[in-house]
């Protein structure tokens, strides 16, 4: 691929460039239970939003966005670990980290080259999502409380909103085509699956009913982007679904914080 061996003579990723993306959330003082929640639920997103991006700069769509995007996405992630190192309150959650430790070490240097096997990023992705989700389910068990759950539920949107974008992007580069094309649609009706669970809950305060509508005007696009998967410009398709994949994600992170709010 002639872009790809374009992208390539510029070696390595950038990881610590000026960022455009969303600004890191400062360090809190001391991480409650709906807070680690919220991070290591956080850690799931960012496990399929840098394959994402890295995805976006193999395929040279919007390269600088995509350059930002991965960037943030590995500092937030590091910058998460050493958060939740600091609240470990039983075995489940020590034995959780350091799997997601483990995993994120094996993860990480791919991402910092885009000649990097796409099937090991592939893997890699997937690896860290399963350790992160078991990290933010061992963090609810220890809360125990249905705000708690849906802190949960709502991070898992996030994480879903970039599995999907992941997923288009894979098929659309010609690798797994056939599981990511699975992934995409098992992602899709989750989301909207969870979208509906989280509009009822009885814990909705007016903000959050009021985030909600608009997190379900975003998907209403967001789908839209994702079903010119077939679409003869290509080059367009894959843009919009970058963006709105952002947009939605922005908009879920609104709902989770409220959420967490409600839980601490």
């Amino acid at each position: 691929m002639k872009r790809r061996e374009f992208l390539a003579a510029a070696t390595l990723v950038p990881l610590t460039s000026a960022l455009q993306a969303a600004p890191t959330p400062p360090a809190p003082a001391g991480l409650s239970l709906a807070g680690a929640i919220n991070r290591a639920g956080r850690q799931r997103m960012l496990s399929q939003r840098s394959a994402k991006a890295w995805l976006m700069l193999v395929e040279g769509v919007l390269p600088d966005r995509a350059k930002s995007i991965l960037d943030h996405s590995v500092r937030l992630f590091d910058q998460q670990l050493v958060e939740l190192r600091g609240l470990q309150p039983n075995d489940e959650v020590r034995s959780a980290y350091m799997l997601l430790e483990s995993e994120w070490s094996r993860y990480r240097p791919l991402l910092a080259d885009i000649r990097s096997d796409a099937k090991l990023v592939w893997g890699g992705s997937d690896a860290v999502l399963g350790a992160a989700q078991k990290l933010t389910v061992a963090y609810e068990r220890v809360a125990g409380t249905p705000a708690g759950r849906l802190v949960n539920l709502s991070g898992r949107q996030r994480m879903l909103s970039q599995r999907m974008a992941k997923a288009y992007f894979f098929r659309q580069v010609g690798v797994n085509p056939e599981p990511a094309r699975e992934m995409l649609d098992g992602a899709m009706k989750e989301f909207a699956k969870a979208l509906d669970e989280l509009k009822t809950a009885p814990q909705n305060t007016a903000q959050i009913k009021s985030e909600l509508g608009l997190v379900e005007q975003q998907w209403f696009f967001f789908q839209n982007a994702l079903s010119l998967r077939a679409s003869g410009d290509l080059k367009k398709a894959a843009a919009d679904v970058a963006t709105t994949s952002e947009r939605i994600l922005e908009q879920m992170d609104a709902v989770v914080s409220l959420y967490e709010k409600i839980a601490s």
